[in-house]
């Protein structure tokens, strides 16, 4: 290849390369991308007939990046985890500082490649000793911290635990940059992200997932249903959560997670429809009728009680729950991501108690107009 020739040529004719190394960084990047989309095995030559002379001279931590990369364009994964662990014993033996970093990314690929293989017992035990390393560590790369994460996420999307994988993938959006990720990629996960917060155990609070930039992919594309039912449980409208099962229902049915906790799906809505009962009424006025509760979710008495008995289990609200009066009082709601009509409200609801302040300050001025200063 002509750009690894012109690289060995300028290497010969200037050997006090040798002792700045550091600086072909740039070069090395430069020629990857150069070749990044050629087919076949372009990128294990390069490395094999060229990054080998030097590989540990250079930034450690970008010699992992790259042995990432090149570890991809192996077609078998065994001889894949075989090169990176090749380059694991070459990075220990440098008996640098900080080596920890670049060997943890590197054994977030193998474990993804363990993963790929069906082998999610060894896939842990990367992730385990990736945790003790991350705690062990400060100042720790962003891009160490997200391979960590993002292996987490894929280890618990294979076994289908849909809660710890939310938490996984957003810590992993939290180290990385949306831009960066193409638009294929930002999709899928956009997807998977909604999915696992409708699913997801002691999942409540959708405000940071809509906040967060990667939701809006979902935009203008077929699955674009999903950002609407995301919003729908935000704000606890079972009304219109109804309407999209409706008119979606062909796209709903395609997704068997979906179908098999429709159940659950509707015990979560009617829990963030309680919620923003509550939310939406005045501190003082927190004793609730339990028929307002079943007309707006649409259940009996007996199942508002039972939705209660959930909200108090699950930690979401505090109260106490009357039978005889048929009622219940609520002291407290867990806090969560507001979204801008929710703002809205909270807002109308300072103003009024500015009014309202203003109003008993007028009274007491006039009231007592020798104990307040002109």
């Amino acid at each position: 290849m002509a750009a690894l020739q012109y690289l060995e040529t300028l290497r010969n004719a200037h050997p006090e390369l040798d002792e700045c190394l550091c600086e072909l960084d740039t070069y090395i990047l430069c020629f990857y991308f150069s070749v990044k989309f050629q087919a076949g095995d372009a990128l294990i030559q390069f490395y094999q007939n060229f990054i080998t002379d030097f590989e540990t001279k250079i930034n450690l931590l970008k010699l992992a990046h790259f042995a990432v990369i090149v570890s991809r364009r192996y077609t078998e994964k065994d001889a894949a985890i075989s090169y990176l662990e090749g380059v694991i014993e070459k990075l220990q033996a440098t008996r640098e500082q900080r080596i920890e970093e670049p060997v943890l990314y590197i054994k977030m690929q193998i474990a993804i490649f363990k993963l790929e293989q069906g082998d999610q017992k060894e896939c842990k035990r990367h992730l385990e000793d990736g945790k003790s390393t991350i705690d062990s560590m400060t100042d720790i790369d962003p891009s160490v911290y997200a391979s960590y994460y993002w292996v987490s996420s894929q280890y618990y999307k294979h076994r289908q635990e849909f809660a710890e994988f939310y938490k996984s993938a957003l810590l992993y959006l939290a180290y990385t940059s949306v831009e960066s990720l193409s638009d294929s990629f930002k999709l899928d996960l956009a997807f998977d992200l909604s999915l696992s917060a409708l699913l997801g155990d002691n999942i409540y609070n959708f405000g940071e997932l809509l906040a967060h930039p990667i939701i809006k992919s979902l935009l203008g594309t077929q699955v674009e249903w999903l950002y609407y039912i995301l919003q729908a449980f935000n704000s606890g409208d079972l009304v219109c959560y109804q309407e999209l099962c409706r008119v979606h229902n062909a796209a709903l049915r395609a997704q068997p997670a979906l179908v098999q906790n429709e159940p659950k799906l509707l015990e979560k809505i009617n829990i963030l429809c309680l919620m923003e009962i509550i939310f939406s009424r005045p501190s003082e006025d927190r004793t609730i009728p339990l028929n307002v509760i079943a007309e707006r979710t649409k259940l009996s008495i007996e199942d508002v009680e039972h939705l209660l008995m959930k909200s108090l289990s699950v930690h979401l609200i505090e109260g106490i729950i009357d039978q005889v009066e048929g009622t219940v009082h609520v002291s407290w709601v867990q806090p969560r991501v507001l979204g801008i009509p929710q703002i809205k409200s909270l807002r109308d609801r300072l103003d009024n108690w500015l009014e309202k302040v203003h109003t008993a300050l007028l009274s007491v001025e006039a009231e007592t107009p020798d104990l307040v200063a002109s």
